[in-house]
Formats: structure tokens, sequence, C-alpha cells
């Protein structure tokens, strides 16, 4: 089964409307960009998620406390990291060549659309038309 997306709907008082909308455009991206991004970090950090003021933050982050520390923090493989790395090189790969790929498919249209309609022979044409040639038969 596919992962299809879902939408979800709910009502905010207008003037926290008129804050979320500053800070998409503070950040140059569509209000439902900024629901989708918090979400994700919702989802990803399994729900422990805080809006802290910056002066808080600050002193969150110099905080030794592994338990107070924020925004949390989790520790990745190396292998995770090679494995990561080396399927977005692959990827990149695999994109270059679909360009490559569609440019010669581009110039092969464009050859074809050149040729003068006599050059090229339409193969009902061949079937629908009086033969000409003697049919040869092999034994």
């Amino acid at each position: 089964m596919g992962n299809k997306n879902k939408t979800i709907s709910f009502r905010v008082n207008e003037d926290s409307f008129e804050t979320l909308r500053e800070i998409a455009e503070e950040r140059d991206i569509s209000l439902s960009a900024v629901f989708r991004d918090y979400v994700d970090t919702l989802v990803a950090h399994d729900g422990q998620v805080r809006v802290v003021p910056e002066h808080e933050l600050k002193q969150l982050q110099q905080s030794d406390d592994d338990s107070e520390s924020f925004p949390p923090k989790v520790k990745v493989p190396k292998s995770f990291i090679r494995e990561h790395e080396r399927l977005e090189l692959e990827a990149e790969h695999l994109r270059e060549q679909l360009e490559e790929h569609k440019g010669y498919v581009n110039y092969l249209r464009e050859q074809v659309e050149a040729q003068d309609d006599d050059e090229v022979i339409q193969l009902e044409d061949l079937d629908s038309g009086e033969r000409d040639e003697p049919s040869f038969r092999l034994g």
C-alpha cells in the first residue's frame, strides 16, 4: 500500500492566523508548509517538541543535563549516514542519466520531425498498395 497524504482541518483565531501568515511570509513558504514542518518535527521527536522563548532556548542549549537538552539529540550510526550519502549519490547519478535519456529522446524526435515525408515509408502504405515487386518464397 502507498503512503497517502491526509488533510487536517482546524480553526484558529484571527490574531493567531495573521501571526502564522507572517511567519510563513518571513520564511518565504506557504502557510501549509509551516504546519507540515511543525508536524514533521513533532513526529520526528515523538511528540517531544516544546515552544520556548529564545532566551530560554539558549539556556537549555548550554545545559549539560541530557534530560533537559533541547532540541532533543539522536545518535545515528555512521553506517546509516554512509548509506544515506551513497543513496543520494546514486539518486543524483540516476537523475543525470534520466536527463541524458530525455535529451536523446528529444533529439530522436527532432530527427523524425525534420525528415521529409517522402523519405518516410509508412508500413500501412506497404500493406495496402499493389505489389509492384514479385514476392519471394523460401522453399
